[in-house]
């Protein structure tokens, strides 16, 4: 199977773009696979970059994995290659569309006798709510809700659902103003609400289903290079191979004096130099280069960023104190340096209480409801083999305090006591790991219903229980045993500063998957960049998490 032209097909197309180049060109042949813009088009980096190219594939198409040559036949066989921007934007946009024809519909449903004090027809509202609708897409242009995910590799439904209700909000209000100032329409302030409502529900659970499926196709993936192929380039490729969700594509790294690589990146192959990357973009049509502390100089790394800009590809770089910048970081600059700010790292009292009432509501209302499911567990808990319904433990808590913390049991009743046993188990001590976590694959104590508990982290849900009590919160770190906790020192105990959390960034990003210091530096940065919109987002990313059930064992 051939996935990329070969060195005589690519020669003939770097002779074609000189013929352009002089002004005597002729159109490419009709089975030409496209690998770039017209050649009338091309700028010098891409010339440049096309015969380098020509002399390297024999060399490099040999390092290329399947999947790589997948996704490059699939695009050779295109008159047009289609990449992920088009896709989602597309699918975005039908989303859009559909959500606010149901917001309509359900509106009309609920409240269509209703047509004010200037009896308006529903012939006359839907063909006025239609010619509204290019209006509402370009307004959503302009919130930037079509661009960010061919942008940003973690973006999500949830990271746009503010913009979706203020955009959802002003237009509806727009039009409140406009009608009442003009006095063409009375409208409905029930059926207006209940757009609102609707258009806000509709379009976030429609641009979820888009990106789900969108997700499923190839056309989704990115074709991903890192340069850096050092202890932190190869952490990012760690990261991104973790989670296939992204949609990214890593064909390998790009560094003239690598490390050696670690054991779960044995198969990424090293590509060359960074003086190969433009070549190895235009060779494997990479979308996407993460610039990753390579040993290269200052200059050298600038002029290769400014060469990708010639050759229309997202790039992402690390920052140097990238263990320290949160989500709460802002740029600004001086003169056109930018700057990264860090806000203090303190909680207002206000925030404390509006986090503590948040818990509280949320935490006795979902026991209310879940009282059922209660008992269930409990009775299968019972035949499943004997011992105590729920399972208890001392951890640490915020301040330095300790607390008991309720789990439904999963293992056997002596399972503590066989904890020795399979110490050679635990999935952070092999090949040389960090041992101070303690998490076993397939752990034998477990039961066959605690398994499925583990599995869908039912056996978390009594913790709504230490929440109430005001021992734990919905969201924080995550709650260490004492034994843990004893390797927890200096900067890091900031981390203790906010009660644990029944979820967090370690349970949203991998649970079991994320080794201790890790998952330390994880519970750091949400503390010190804590903010109510924060928390709201990390439970909802909680809910895919637990459908994904990665590292949940």
């Amino acid at each position: 199977m051939s996935a990329v032209p070969d060195q005589a097909g690519m020669q003939e197309e770097l002779a074609r773009a000189a013929a352009e180049q002089n002004g005597n060109g002729s159109a490419p042949t009709a089975n030409a696979a496209p690998s770039g813009p017209p050649v009338s088009l091309r700028n010098s980096t891409e010339q440049r970059a096309l015969s380098q190219a020509a002399a390297l594939y024999d060399e490099t198409i040999a390092l290329i994995d399947e999947r790589t040559l997948e996704i490059l036949e699939r695009r050779r066989k295109t008159a047009t290659i289609r990449r992920r921007g088009w896709l989602i934007r597309r699918m975005l946009l039908l989303a859009d569309v559909v959500g606010l024809m149901l917001a309509f519909s359900v509106a009309e449903l609920l409240f269509g006798l209703d047509h004010g004090q200037h009896g308006v027809g529903l012939g006359i509202e839907s063909a006025a709510f239609l010619a509204t609708l290019p209006a509402w897409i370009l307004i959503a242009r302009l919130y930037g809700l079509y661009s960010r995910d061919e942008e940003r590799t973690d973006h999500s439904t949830v990271d746009e659902f503010v913009a979706v209700f203020h955009l959802a909000t002003v237009v509806c209000w727009l039009f409140f103003v406009l009608a009442w100032v003009t006095d063409l329409v009375d409208p409905s302030i029930s059926k207006l609400l209940a757009f609102w409502v609707g258009c806000i529900f509709f379009v976030s659970m429609g641009r979820a289903a888009a990106r789900w499926l969108s997700r499923k196709r190839i056309t989704y993936l990115q074709n991903a290079v890192i340069v850096g192929a050092g202890e932190v380039g190869q952490l990012v490729a760690h990261k991104l191979l973790q989670h296939p969700e992204y949609g990214i594509n890593l064909v390998g790294f790009v560094d003239s004096e690598p490390k050696e690589r670690r054991d779960d990146l044995a198969h990424l192959t090293l590509l060359g130099p960074q003086e190969r990357l433009p070549a190895i973009v235009r060779m494997f049509d990479v979308e996407r280069v993460i610039v990753a502390f390579s040993k290269e100089s200052y200059d050298v790394t600038l002029d290769l960023i400014r060469s990708m800009k010639d050759l229309d590809v997202q790039v992402d770089i690390v920052p140097r104190l990238f263990d320290i910048v949160g989500p709460s970081v802002s740029i600004h600059t001086v003169e056109g340096v930018p700057l990264l700010g860090l806000p203090p790292a303190h909680l207002l009292r206000t925030s404390r209480l509006i986090k503590r009432t948040t818990d509280l509501v949320l935490a006795i209302v979902s026991l209310a409801l879940l009282a059922p499911a209660f008992a269930v567990i409990a009775i299968l808990i019972k035949i499943g083999s004997p011992g105590p319904v729920f399972f208890r433990q001392v951890r640490r808590g915020t301040n330095e305090a300790t607390f008991e913390i309720y789990k439904f049991r999963t293992m056997f009743a002596d399972a503590d006591a066989r904890k020795a046993e399979y110490t050679h188990l635990n999935k952070h001590a092999t090949n040389g790991g960090d041992p101070r976590m303690f998490k076993i694959r397939d752990d034998p104590r477990t039961t066959r219903i605690g398994r499925f508990l583990r599995t869908h982290s039912f056996d978390e849900l009594p913790q709504l229980i230490n929440v109430v009590k005001g021992e734990m919160s919905l969201v924080g770190p995550r709650p260490l045993i004492l034994e843990e906790d004893q390797h927890i020192h200096e900067w890091a105990r900031r981390r203790l500063n906010l009660k644990p959390g029944i979820t967090g960034p370690w349970q949203v990003l991998g649970r079991s998957e994320i080794p201790f210091e890790e998952m330390v530096k994880l519970d750091y940065l949400y503390v010190t960049s804590w903010s109510v919109f924060n928390d709201f987002k990390l439970i909802l990313q909680t809910l895919p998490a637990l459908a994904r059930s990665r590292g949940a064992y």
